[in-house]
């Protein structure tokens, strides 16, 4: 296990954060990797990525807001975008840190589009590695246009409706999970990291923190028998190109998030890098490490 610490940020919401990787020989401070999770996972989502980069790399890897023992605000709107992005911003405050490359999964990718946006102008933001996440622009088109990425993402509006909350209250979250979500790949974890998460999902406030991100999202998902159209009126996320190196890892195989999500990136971002991976589900940093880190290594030392 990795050790962590517990990091109080000016918020006044504490992160049990991953610390490590202070290579020796080199010259200054070790350049910075902050590593977000997704739903439903934590910090271990990036062990064997801290595990393979910490002799070069100071890596960062909080248990964010709602996850594990880190705070755990019940009011849905301590979820919103915005106090998700400041907890990072806030995060690398605390430690010293003036600029990083910014990597995330899942949810934590979500959360990483958003930060390398936001550090862009400032250039504290330096580089932006995704791993199946989908772009904000991208992503709110494909479900009012696509039929597989709606279909995959009725589960939101499962975990959105509140008469769902008796089911969470009973069986935590594993309740709610075994209603809404068909597994992808479960047999891919080891047994011993399932147990654990099995385990944490039974705090029930840890369980509507977790759903509580869904619930202050803004993205729409309508239901099935909408029109597959965007609305009249639709204006997408007013946001600028992403000029800084960005690199995006998608797994093929992934039944919540289909390739789709790749079309068009190349409209948004300017000096963009994608590392397909056939043959993997969602959940890539782990089923997948190998090929995650190997990208990962030829993106870090061409835009290095």
């Amino acid at each position: 296990m990795m050790e962590q610490t517990r990091i109080t940020l000016p918020s006044g919401i504490e992160l049990d954060t991953v610390d490590t990787g202070n290579p020796e020989g080199t010259d200054g401070e070790a350049p910075v990797l902050i590593f977000l999770h997704g739903f439903p996972e934590s910090h271990r989502t990036w062990r064997h990525q801290i595990a393979h980069f910490r002799d070069r790399y100071r890596c960062i890897a909080p248990d964010q807001r709602g996850y594990r023992n880190s705070s755990k605000p019940q009011d849905v709107a301590a979820y919103t975008v915005d106090k998700l992005i400041g907890d990072i911003f806030q995060l690398a405050d605390a430690l010293g840190i003036a600029k990083f490359t910014i990597v995330g999964h899942d949810w934590g990718g979500a959360i990483a589009w958003a930060v390398a946006y936001a550090g862009q102008a400032s250039g504290r933001v330096e580089r932006c590695i995704i791993a199946n996440a989908p772009h904000p622009v991208v992503f709110q088109k494909l479900l009012y246009t696509n039929r597989q990425q709606r279909e995959a993402s009725q589960y939101m509006r499962e975990f959105r409706d509140p008469a769902n909350d008796a089911l969470v209250k009973e069986h935590g979250l594993v309740g709610i999970l075994q209603k809404a979500v068909k597994w992808d790949r479960p047999s891919a974890m080891e047994a011993e990291e399932r147990d654990a998460l099995m385990a944490e999902w039974q705090d029930r406030d840890a369980a509507f923190g977790m759903l509580n991100w869904y619930r202050a999202s803004p993205i729409d998902v309508p239901p099935l028998d909408a029109a597959y159209e965007l609305p009249e009126g639709y204006m997408p996320p007013p946001l600028p190109t992403l000029t800084m190196p960005t690199l995006v890892i998608w797994a093929m195989d992934d039944l919540a998030l289909p390739p789709a999500n790749l079309e068009g990136l190349d409209e948004e971002i300017a000096d963009l890098t994608v590392k397909e991976v056939s043959g993997c589900g969602h959940f890539v940093p782990w089923e997948a490490p190998d090929k995650v880190n190997a990208a990962m290594d030829s993106f870090l030392e061409r835009t290095g």
